[in-house]
Protein backbone atom coordinates (compact mmCIF):
# COMPACT_ATOMS: atom_id res chain seq x y z
CA UNK A 1 0.00 0.00 0.00
CA UNK A 2 1.57 3.29 -1.11
CA UNK A 3 0.33 5.22 1.93
CA UNK A 4 2.60 3.10 4.14
CA UNK A 5 5.42 5.45 3.12
CA UNK A 6 3.92 7.92 5.57
CA UNK A 7 4.68 5.48 8.38
CA UNK A 8 8.29 6.70 8.30
CA UNK A 9 7.05 9.63 10.40
CA UNK A 10 6.57 9.35 14.13
CA UNK A 11 4.50 12.51 14.32
CA UNK A 12 2.25 13.99 11.63
CA UNK A 13 0.14 17.08 12.40
CA UNK A 14 -2.86 18.29 10.38
CA UNK A 15 -4.26 21.77 11.03
CA UNK A 16 -7.66 23.13 9.97
CA UNK A 17 -11.36 22.77 10.52
CA UNK A 18 -14.70 21.81 9.07
CA UNK A 19 -15.16 18.84 6.76
CA UNK A 20 -11.72 19.29 5.16
CA UNK A 21 -9.64 18.45 8.22
CA UNK A 22 -11.90 15.52 9.06
CA UNK A 23 -11.38 14.16 5.55
CA UNK A 24 -7.58 14.37 5.88
CA UNK A 25 -7.59 12.77 9.31
CA UNK A 26 -9.80 9.90 8.17
CA UNK A 27 -7.58 9.40 5.09
CA UNK A 28 -4.50 9.14 7.32
CA UNK A 29 -6.14 7.34 10.25
CA UNK A 30 -3.94 4.28 9.62
CA UNK A 31 -1.19 6.31 11.35
CA UNK A 32 -3.10 5.95 14.63
CA UNK A 33 -1.51 7.80 17.56
CA UNK A 34 1.24 9.14 15.27
CA UNK A 35 -1.38 11.52 13.79
CA UNK A 36 -2.60 14.68 15.53
CA UNK A 37 -5.33 17.07 14.38
CA UNK A 38 -5.29 20.68 15.60
CA UNK A 39 -8.84 21.91 15.17
CA UNK A 40 -10.22 25.41 14.53
CA UNK A 41 -12.66 26.56 17.23
CA UNK A 42 -14.09 29.84 15.87
CA UNK A 43 -17.32 28.58 14.28
CA UNK A 44 -20.38 30.54 15.37
CA UNK A 45 -23.11 29.12 13.16
CA UNK A 46 -25.82 26.49 13.52
CA UNK A 47 -25.98 24.28 16.60
CA UNK A 48 -22.47 25.31 17.61
CA UNK A 49 -23.34 29.01 17.44
CA UNK A 50 -26.42 28.51 19.59
CA UNK A 51 -24.43 26.68 22.26
CA UNK A 52 -21.75 29.37 22.21
CA UNK A 53 -24.32 32.11 22.68
CA UNK A 54 -25.98 30.30 25.59
CA UNK A 55 -22.97 28.74 27.33
CA UNK A 56 -19.96 30.88 26.27
CA UNK A 57 -18.11 27.68 25.34
CA UNK A 58 -15.62 26.94 22.59
CA UNK A 59 -16.95 25.97 19.16
CA UNK A 60 -17.56 22.21 19.25
CA UNK A 61 -18.77 21.69 15.66
CA UNK A 62 -15.44 21.18 13.90
CA UNK A 63 -14.15 18.91 16.68
CA UNK A 64 -17.34 16.87 16.46
CA UNK A 65 -16.99 16.62 12.67
CA UNK A 66 -13.43 15.30 12.97
CA UNK A 67 -14.44 12.79 15.64
CA UNK A 68 -17.36 11.65 13.48
CA UNK A 69 -15.15 11.08 10.43
CA UNK A 70 -12.59 9.17 12.50
CA UNK A 71 -15.13 6.94 14.25
CA UNK A 72 -15.38 3.33 13.17
CA UNK A 73 -18.65 2.60 11.41
CA UNK A 74 -21.20 1.25 11.83
CA UNK A 75 -21.43 1.55 15.62
CA UNK A 76 -23.93 2.75 18.19
CA UNK A 77 -21.44 5.36 19.32
CA UNK A 78 -21.00 6.91 15.87
CA UNK A 79 -24.78 6.91 15.28
CA UNK A 80 -25.40 8.71 18.56
CA UNK A 81 -22.65 11.22 17.95
CA UNK A 82 -24.01 12.11 14.50
CA UNK A 83 -27.69 12.32 15.52
CA UNK A 84 -29.41 15.68 14.87
CA UNK A 85 -32.73 16.53 16.52
CA UNK A 86 -35.75 17.20 14.28
CA UNK A 87 -39.27 18.41 15.01
CA UNK A 88 -40.29 21.60 16.74
CA UNK A 89 -38.64 22.06 20.13
CA UNK A 90 -35.70 23.81 21.76
CA UNK A 91 -33.53 20.88 20.70
CA UNK A 92 -34.45 21.12 17.01
CA UNK A 93 -31.32 21.53 14.87
CA UNK A 94 -28.94 20.62 17.66
CA UNK A 95 -26.44 17.84 17.09
CA UNK A 96 -26.22 15.26 19.88
CA UNK A 97 -22.44 15.12 19.51
CA UNK A 98 -22.17 18.85 20.22
CA UNK A 99 -24.37 18.46 23.31
CA UNK A 100 -22.32 15.49 24.53
CA UNK A 101 -19.06 17.42 24.17
CA UNK A 102 -20.49 20.44 25.97
CA UNK A 103 -21.84 18.27 28.81
CA UNK A 104 -18.52 16.46 29.19
CA UNK A 105 -16.71 19.81 29.18
CA UNK A 106 -18.84 20.92 32.14
CA UNK A 107 -17.95 17.68 33.94
CA UNK A 108 -14.24 17.91 33.13
CA UNK A 109 -11.49 20.34 34.01
CA UNK A 110 -10.59 21.12 30.40
CA UNK A 111 -12.26 20.95 26.96
CA UNK A 112 -9.37 18.71 25.84
CA UNK A 113 -10.38 16.22 28.55
CA UNK A 114 -13.89 16.12 27.06
CA UNK A 115 -12.48 15.43 23.59
CA UNK A 116 -10.27 12.65 24.94
CA UNK A 117 -13.23 11.01 26.70
CA UNK A 118 -15.15 10.94 23.40
CA UNK A 119 -12.10 9.55 21.60
CA UNK A 120 -12.04 6.71 24.12
CA UNK A 121 -15.80 6.18 23.76
CA UNK A 122 -15.53 6.01 19.95
CA UNK A 123 -12.26 4.02 20.01
CA UNK A 124 -10.25 6.68 18.11
CA UNK A 125 -6.43 6.51 18.25
CA UNK A 126 -5.73 9.78 16.41
CA UNK A 127 -5.18 12.71 18.76
CA UNK A 128 -7.46 15.76 18.44
CA UNK A 129 -6.60 19.09 20.06
CA UNK A 130 -8.67 22.29 19.98
CA UNK A 131 -6.54 25.25 18.83
CA UNK A 132 -7.53 27.00 22.09
CA UNK A 133 -9.57 26.01 25.10
CA UNK A 134 -10.96 29.53 25.46
CA UNK A 135 -13.89 30.93 23.42
CA UNK A 136 -12.88 33.33 20.67
CA UNK A 137 -14.30 34.75 17.43
CA UNK A 138 -12.78 35.44 14.03
CA UNK A 139 -12.67 39.12 13.00
CA UNK A 140 -11.87 40.44 9.51
CA UNK A 141 -10.73 43.98 8.71
CA UNK A 142 -12.09 45.55 5.53
CA UNK A 143 -10.16 47.99 3.33
CA UNK A 144 -12.56 50.76 4.42
CA UNK A 145 -11.48 50.24 8.03
CA UNK A 146 -14.61 48.48 9.25
CA UNK A 147 -14.50 45.16 11.09
CA UNK A 148 -16.60 42.08 10.33
CA UNK A 149 -17.23 40.00 13.46
CA UNK A 150 -17.79 36.25 13.48
CA UNK A 151 -16.91 33.38 11.17
CA UNK A 152 -20.29 33.18 9.47
CA UNK A 153 -20.18 36.90 8.62
CA UNK A 154 -16.60 36.66 7.35
CA UNK A 155 -17.69 33.93 4.93
CA UNK A 156 -20.40 36.26 3.60
CA UNK A 157 -18.01 39.14 2.81
CA UNK A 158 -17.89 40.34 -0.79
CA UNK A 159 -14.26 41.52 -0.82
CA UNK A 160 -11.11 39.90 0.49
CA UNK A 161 -10.24 41.30 3.94
CA UNK A 162 -6.94 43.09 4.48
CA UNK A 163 -6.36 41.43 7.87
CA UNK A 164 -7.70 38.79 10.24
CA UNK A 165 -7.62 38.65 14.04
CA UNK A 166 -9.19 36.87 16.99
CA UNK A 167 -11.44 38.53 19.56
CA UNK A 168 -10.60 38.05 22.31
CA UNK A 169 -6.96 37.12 21.72
CA UNK A 170 -6.74 33.80 23.53
CA UNK A 171 -3.94 31.40 24.38
CA UNK A 172 -3.18 28.41 22.19
CA UNK A 173 -3.57 24.97 23.78
CA UNK A 174 -0.19 23.85 25.16
CA UNK A 175 -0.50 20.40 23.60
CA UNK A 176 -1.11 21.94 20.17
CA UNK A 177 2.11 23.95 20.36
CA UNK A 178 4.13 20.95 21.51
CA UNK A 179 2.67 18.79 18.74
CA UNK A 180 3.73 21.32 16.09
CA UNK A 181 7.24 21.66 17.51
CA UNK A 182 7.80 17.89 17.45
CA UNK A 183 6.08 17.25 14.09
CA UNK A 184 8.01 15.89 11.12
CA UNK A 185 5.20 16.60 8.64
CA UNK A 186 2.53 19.31 8.91
CA UNK A 187 -0.55 19.44 6.67
CA UNK A 188 -2.74 22.53 6.22
CA UNK A 189 -6.23 22.35 4.68
CA UNK A 190 -8.24 21.67 2.70
CA UNK A 191 -11.23 23.80 3.69
CA UNK A 192 -12.21 27.43 3.81
CA UNK A 193 -8.91 29.30 3.70
CA UNK A 194 -10.03 32.24 5.86
CA UNK A 195 -12.30 30.48 8.35
CA UNK A 196 -10.84 26.96 8.65
CA UNK A 197 -7.12 27.13 7.82
CA UNK A 198 -6.17 30.60 9.06
CA UNK A 199 -7.69 30.88 12.61
CA UNK A 200 -5.18 28.55 14.37
CA UNK A 201 -2.30 30.37 12.65
CA UNK A 202 -3.50 33.66 14.17
CA UNK A 203 -2.53 32.44 17.64
CA UNK A 204 0.98 33.81 18.43
CA UNK A 205 2.17 30.66 20.19
CA UNK A 206 1.11 28.46 17.26
CA UNK A 207 2.83 30.86 14.83
CA UNK A 208 5.97 30.68 17.00
CA UNK A 209 5.78 26.89 17.14
CA UNK A 210 5.60 26.78 13.33
CA UNK A 211 8.62 29.07 13.15
CA UNK A 212 10.58 26.69 15.41
CA UNK A 213 9.44 23.54 13.63
CA UNK A 214 11.69 21.69 11.18
CA UNK A 215 8.71 19.87 9.66
CA UNK A 216 7.85 19.80 5.97
CA UNK A 217 4.63 21.80 5.51
CA UNK A 218 2.15 20.80 2.78
CA UNK A 219 -0.96 22.82 1.91
CA UNK A 220 -3.84 20.88 0.35
CA UNK A 221 -5.88 23.08 -1.97
CA UNK A 222 -9.65 22.83 -2.34
CA UNK A 223 -11.23 20.89 -5.18
CA UNK A 224 -13.76 23.57 -6.04
CA UNK A 225 -14.00 27.35 -5.83
CA UNK A 226 -14.99 28.07 -2.25
CA UNK A 227 -17.97 30.37 -1.53
CA UNK A 228 -15.99 32.97 0.40
CA UNK A 229 -14.37 36.40 -0.10
CA UNK A 230 -11.09 34.74 -1.08
CA UNK A 231 -12.70 32.77 -3.92
CA UNK A 232 -11.20 34.96 -6.65
CA UNK A 233 -7.67 34.87 -5.24
CA UNK A 234 -5.13 32.73 -7.04
CA UNK A 235 -3.25 29.97 -5.23
CA UNK A 236 -0.12 32.14 -5.22
CA UNK A 237 -2.07 35.03 -3.68
CA UNK A 238 -3.42 32.79 -0.93
CA UNK A 239 0.07 31.52 -0.10
CA UNK A 240 1.42 35.06 -0.07
CA UNK A 241 -1.48 36.19 2.11
CA UNK A 242 -0.83 33.36 4.57
CA UNK A 243 2.89 34.14 4.80
CA UNK A 244 2.19 37.84 5.22
CA UNK A 245 -0.20 37.22 8.12
CA UNK A 246 2.27 34.89 9.83
CA UNK A 247 5.29 37.05 9.12
CA UNK A 248 7.21 33.97 7.94
CA UNK A 249 7.23 31.50 5.07
CA UNK A 250 6.06 28.08 6.19
CA UNK A 251 4.53 26.34 3.17
CA UNK A 252 7.01 24.08 1.36
CA UNK A 253 4.71 22.18 -1.01
CA UNK A 254 1.17 22.38 -2.34
CA UNK A 255 -1.11 19.49 -3.30
CA UNK A 256 -3.80 20.21 -5.91
CA UNK A 257 -6.31 18.18 -7.87
CA UNK A 258 -5.44 17.47 -11.50
CA UNK A 259 -6.79 15.13 -14.11
CA UNK A 260 -3.26 13.73 -14.49
CA UNK A 261 -0.34 13.39 -12.10
CA UNK A 262 2.48 15.86 -12.62
CA UNK A 263 4.62 18.38 -10.77
CA UNK A 264 5.15 22.09 -11.44
CA UNK A 265 7.78 23.49 -9.11
CA UNK A 266 6.55 22.99 -5.56
CA UNK A 267 2.98 22.23 -6.71
CA UNK A 268 1.99 18.59 -7.18
CA UNK A 269 -1.14 17.62 -9.13
CA UNK A 270 -2.97 14.32 -8.66
CA UNK A 271 -6.49 13.02 -9.39
CA UNK A 272 -8.00 13.55 -5.95
CA UNK A 273 -11.73 14.00 -6.47
CA UNK A 274 -14.12 11.52 -4.89
CA UNK A 275 -16.50 9.74 -7.25
CA UNK A 276 -19.30 10.46 -4.75
CA UNK A 277 -19.04 14.27 -4.59
CA UNK A 278 -17.13 16.86 -6.62
CA UNK A 279 -16.19 18.78 -3.48
CA UNK A 280 -14.78 15.84 -1.51
CA UNK A 281 -11.27 14.39 -1.71
CA UNK A 282 -11.06 10.65 -2.23
CA UNK A 283 -9.50 9.32 0.97
CA UNK A 284 -7.25 6.71 -0.62
CA UNK A 285 -6.15 9.05 -3.42
CA UNK A 286 -5.30 11.72 -0.85
CA UNK A 287 -3.25 9.30 1.26
CA UNK A 288 -1.44 7.96 -1.82
CA UNK A 289 -0.66 11.46 -3.14
CA UNK A 290 0.78 12.60 0.19
CA UNK A 291 2.74 9.37 0.45
CA UNK A 292 4.24 9.89 -3.00
CA UNK A 293 5.13 13.52 -2.24
CA UNK A 294 7.02 12.64 0.94
CA UNK A 295 8.75 9.68 -0.71
CA UNK A 296 9.99 12.01 -3.46
CA UNK A 297 11.37 14.35 -0.81
CA UNK A 298 13.15 11.45 0.87
CA UNK A 299 14.73 10.42 -2.43
CA UNK A 300 15.83 14.00 -3.10
CA UNK A 301 17.33 14.29 0.38
CA UNK A 302 19.28 11.04 -0.16
CA UNK A 303 20.66 12.37 -3.45
CA UNK A 304 21.71 15.64 -1.79
CA UNK A 305 23.44 13.78 1.03
CA UNK A 306 25.31 11.52 -1.38
CA UNK A 307 26.48 14.43 -3.50
CA UNK A 308 27.56 16.56 -0.53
Amino acid sequence: MKSNRLNQYNHVVAIGGGHGLGRVLSALSFLGPKLTGIVTTTDNGGSTGRLRAEKDCIAWGDLRNCLTQLARRPSIGSLLFEYRFNGESELTGHNLGNLMLMALDELCVRPLDAVNLVRTFLNIDTRLIPMSEEPTHLVAMQACGKSVFGETNVDKMQDTPIALSLDPQVEATNEACEAIKSAELIILGPGSFLTSVMPPLLLPRIANALAQSNAEVILIDNLTKEPSPIADCSLAQKISWCHQVLGLKIIDQILCHGEHSYQDGNISYYPLRSSHHIGLHDRQALADALSYMVSQNTCLADVNIESA
